[in-house]
């Protein structure tokens, strides 16, 4: 149990402030620690940004029955959605320090916690959805899920975030010239910038949930993501025009905070490993469910989907390949997944039915 000292003479601001941060971090932390000394149960906080709406937001509420189902309700995962505890960078920061337990977040973001993940994000790095799934599933996308442990992050598993491409406010982009001049919100990702770069427009990072507000006030002119978030941010609101020209396919990844890791038990650990590879399954049928439907229903909000040759935008970011040289480590990484054949995924699980 963490220990609370109150010092009894009269506290100096700065005493003040220690104490107030220890409290709140033990407010935090109270449902990890030593729970065996109060009960046989023990809970696990995870937290992101999302809709409740959102397929990702339904798998890992399949994900939390599933530990309670192997557990018999020894361990739980509280699921808290719609950025409730943070951003998804706030939320990294959270694990980081054991405060939550387990995050979603895109490799964008962690890139910027752990390079090795900026191979991800590179512009056409995958043929298509096979070679994707086959990448992550196999050596390759297994062994960076470990490359965040010595930043406290251990990765579980990776879930389908689609193909994301632009959209915009006054015009459609059917080709790189049509970004000359536009300002793009990008995720905080080196990478992402420099592709935005090479397009020729002018990367803008902004957070998630300030998007839609700089939409409507022109703060930027356009952003890009995947159907089914731009479609649940309601951004089609405000940007009548969706370019399908998947210039990237950014995996989520699915995070716990290695202080919490190393508080479990190895059947509690077996118990989240299983239903974080189960809720994958699951997160994949209804992701493709929910890109139908969010192309059908921007559609059907007035929104012009066009799908432009993706030829000349790979063209504009081979530069983009070459600077990886100097980088031999990512350079590396980035030869093995174009190598890889483009064979079916081998991941497969009888998994029950989700509720939507």
């Amino acid at each position: 149990m963490l220990n609370i000292i109150i010092n009894r003479s009269v506290p100096t601001n700065k005493r003040l402030l220690h104490y107030l941060l220890r409290l709140c971090l033990f407010g935090l932390l109270l449902p990890l620690a030593s729970c065996k000394e109060i009960s046989e149960k023990r809970e696990v906080k995870l937290a992101h940004s999302l809709d409740t709406s959102h397929p990702v937001h339904h798998a890992m509420l399949f994900m939390a029955e599933r530990v309670k189902e192997k557990s018999g309700g020894k361990l739980t995962l509280e699921v808290y959605p719609n950025a409730q505890l943070g951003s998804e960078r706030e939320c990294l920061e959270l694990l980081q320090i054991g405060s939550i337990g387990m995050t979603k977040v895109s490799a964008a973001v962690m890139e910027s916690f752990s390079p090795d993940f900026k191979v991800l994000s590179i512009p056409y790095i995958f043929k298509d959805k096979e070679h994707y799934y086959r990448v992550l599933d196999g050596s390759i996308g297994q062994d960076l899920l470990t490359k965040g442990e010595k930043y406290w992050l251990r990765g579980l598993a990776y879930y389908d975030a689609g193909s994301r491409s632009f959209y915009s406010v006054n015009k459609p982009i059917d080709e790189p010239g049509d970004l000359q001049g536009m300002k793009i919100r990008v995720q905080d990702s080196p990478t992402a910038i420099n592709m935005v770069r090479s397009f020729g427009g002018a990367a803008t990072p902004i957070s998630w949930g300030e998007l839609y507000t700089a939409l409507q006030q022109g703060v930027v002119d356009g952003a890009e993501n995947n159907s089914p978030s731009f479609y649940l941010s309601r951004h089609y609101e405000v940007c009548k025009y969706y370019s399908l020209n998947e210039h990237t396919m950014v995996p989520d990844i699915l995070l716990i905070s290695t202080i919490v890791w190393d508080r479990l038990t190895p059947q509690e650990q077996q118990w989240i490993e299983e239903a974080a590879e189960e809720s994958v399954v699951v997160q994949r049928k209804l992701w493709a469910e929910a890109e139908a439907e969010a192309l059908e229903a921007v559609i059907k909000a007035g929104v012009t989907v066009s799908t432009p040759p993706k030829e000349p935008f790979a063209e504009k970011v081979e530069q983009m390949y070459e600077a990886f040289k100097d980088e031999p480590v990512i350079y590396s990484i980035m030869q093995k997944i174009q190598a890889i054949e483009n064979t079916p995924s081998d991941i497969s699980y009888d998994a029950p039915t989700a509720d939507r």
